[in-house]
């Protein structure tokens, strides 16, 4: 199983960006997918979470600027960020509870990163 994370780069100050994260490999359910962040010196922190349901949360910082969904069918996550400041300069990873048998526990995988820089 992978998760291959996309969509980083610099942006201005109240700039947009949209990351995307798409699993691919031997998977037969994919349960909570999200996604992190981790700044330079800084521990990784939640940033939002969603299930196949389409229910989300939330780290207070990005509520109402940030919007995470996902696409069942492709088992893709986005996330997309609105009114982007300088502290959300950070590596942004992509996470997700993926079985790959029906009897098998889920494991949590991870993205690689994909690099956000918020220039003031």
């Amino acid at each position: 199983v992978q998760l291959q994370a996309s969509g980083g780069g610099l942006v201005q100050a109240g700039g947009s960006l949209r990351l995307s994260c798409a699993a691919s490999g031997s998977i037969f359910a994919i349960n909570a997918m999200g996604w992190y962040r981790q700044a330079p010196g800084k521990q990784r922190e939640l940033v939002a979470t969603i299930t196949p349901g389409g229910t989300s949360i939330y780290v207070d910082s990005v509520k109402g600027r940030f919007t995470i969904s996902r696409d069942n069918a492709k088992n893709t996550v986005y996330l997309q960020m609105n009114s982007l400041k300088p502290e959300d300069t950070a590596v942004y990873y992509c996470n997700a509870d993926i079985k790959t048998a029906r009897f098998q526990s889920q494991y949590a995988y991870w993205g690689q990163g994909t690099l956000v820089t918020v220039s003031s």
